[in-house]
């Protein structure tokens, strides 16, 4: 195993830089030696001399050789790097730490450190830190501040946050520890990045969200359109083509606090951006609903590696991603309600359900006044009152377990959690089965290789439901996808005309 990082071609990176290309943005960061600054492929500064440019594969490197970021193109926006494409069994150990380490929730952990995150993946933190520096080229402690102080930044220069929240939301334990990491890093205090002159928002926190390009923003906007839930969101076209806008409500929780809210999201794809309007009651969660945003419309997915793969058997479905989710919870009550039955009768049941079981919530939205049950609503839920809107026993006993499993604690379904352990917890419970359990690895764990083999519609756009054992046959046809058989389903569904999508309903578990 080598001792440095994966090397990366200069002359491309300054190609690309050149050309100002989104496809490359978040796959390197140039570090600038005659202004100190490290900037992304995207900014629109005049573009330096090539032997004052030094190239580095991710952000915790150029700051580590002592470049601080730039305030115009602002790295804190630049999509991340899919921790699944790499092979190499330590190099996925590696991964698999920094996947921890970019989510918010193990920045504010009570036991957030070296020692537990090895052994949350079942290593020494001695290797650890062993074969994350020989991947990443830093340590894991100092991947970790880079991407506690890059959350901190955008949310100086977005919001109005007073500095001590930033640290606490950032993940720092005090504003003294916030302000010296700061100073230390970037040569500035965190009140010389607040925007000059910028006014609080009256509405709102809005924050900007990049991602590469392609993405086929009218497929991801109908997926979502089709399956909105009443009263908890709302989907809207873009009338001249320039993707869609999403607004819902949303609950977070961060340790023992619950914040409640609304977010309005719009996908640019002219910009290569998602510009995001948040509640001000969602401030002191705002990394973690930044990282859940990017997760839902699935910002840090490299084309790169997928489209090469997948063009031959989907070649008009360049671009589509997998639809994520924010709250695992809710994905899975509502893979639950979608077993055996079509679409349109899924989301039936599912507003019945937020209009029997979920809390009222003020916004500004129109049409926006519930949030989703929340699994302590649905595991206390009264069997005949679940009937009564139509969900049979066999959903009832499963949705009452999923709900009994998250709410003490044993089932998290997150982009974090482990694949394997979580697709035996879940199929171990009553009801659920293979095709529930991958469709929530696909959409709520975040697996790029999940594959309900036993989906109908899936049999229908492969051409084998005719065949004497489909879900087989749609196995073998998916081993040349591997590891992107999540994005392949997805492009599967979209090959089918919507109506018979829609009329469909998925294999029974």
């Amino acid at each position: 195993m080598s001792s440095t990082p994966s090397p990366i071609d200069p002359n491309a990176c300054y190609l690309a830089m050149k050309a100002r290309d989104a496809r490359f943005d978040g796959r390197f960061f140039t570090g600038v030696t005659s202004t100190g600054i490290y900037c992304r492929p995207v900014c629109g500064v005049r573009t330096p001399r090539r032997e004052n440019c030094r190239f580095f594969a991710h952000a915790a490197l150029a700051e580590r050789a002592g470049f601080r970021p730039c305030l115009r193109c602002r790295p804190e926006l630049a999509p991340g790097t899919p921790w699944w494409s790499i092979q190499d069994a330590s190099a996925i150990l590696a991964q698999q730490a920094a996947r921890l380490m970019d989510d918010p929730d193990t920045w504010l952990a009570d036991d957030a450190s070296v020692q537990r995150l090895a052994a949350r993946i079942g290593i020494s933190d001695r290797h650890l830190r062993r074969i994350f520096e020989a991947q990443f080229g830093v340590t894991p402690i100092q991947y970790l501040q880079t991407r506690r102080l890059l959350a901190a930044k955008q949310l100086l220069a977005d919001t109005d946050l007073p500095v001590h929240q930033v640290a606490i939301a950032s993940g720092f334990s005090s504003l003294r520890r916030f302000n010296d990491a700061f100073v230390a890093h970037y040569r500035l205090n965190p009140t010389q990045l607040r925007r000059a002159g910028a006014p609080p928002a009256a509405d709102g926190v809005t924050v900007r969200l990049g991602y590469r390009p392609p993405l086929d923003s009218a497929a991801m906007g109908r997926f979502f359109q089709q399956r909105q839930i009443a009263g908890v969101e709302r989907v809207e076209m873009d009338p001249a083509g320039d993707g869609f806008t999403l607004a819902r409500t949303v609950r977070l929780a961060s340790g023992a606090s619950r914040h409640c809210g609304w977010l309005v999201a719009r996908l640019q794809p002219s910009r290569c951006q998602v510009g995001l309007r948040v509640d001000d009651a969602l401030r002191p969660v705002l990394p973690q609903l930044i990282r859940r945003v990017r997760q839902l419309f699935d910002l840090d997915a490299d084309p790169a590696a997928i489209e090469p793969l997948l063009q031959a058997d989907f070649p008009q479905a360049e671009g589509q991603r997998v639809p994520g989710t924010l709250d695992g919870f809710e994905l899975a009550v509502r893979a639950v309600l979608g077993q055996q039955v079509t679409v349109a009768a899924a989301r039936t049941l599912a507003h019945r359900l937020v209009q029997a079981y979920g809390s009222p919530v003020t916004t500004p939205i129109a049409t926006l006044e519930r949030l989703f049950p929340d699994a302590a609503a649905l595991a206390a839920a009264d069997p005949d009152r679940l009937g009564a809107i139509g969900i049979v026993r066999q959903r009832q006993r499963a949705i009452q377990a999923l709900a009994r499993a998250v709410a003490d604690g044993t089932l998290v379904l997150g982009a974090s959690s482990d694949v394997p352990s979580t697709l035996a917890q879940l199929t171990a419970l009553p009801g659920i089965g293979d095709w529930t359990a991958h469709y929530i690895a696909m959409r709520a764990l975040r697996w790029p290789d999940a594959f309900p083999a036993g989906d109908v519609a899936l049999h229908n756009a492969l051409g084998v439901r005719g065949a004497p054992h489909p879900a087989r046959a749609a196995e073998a046809r998916s081993q040349a996808w591997r590891p992107w058989r999540s994005y392949a389903v997805v492009r599967a569904w979209n090959s089918l005309p919507a109506a018979v999508a829609a009329a469909t309903p998925p294999e029974g578990e």
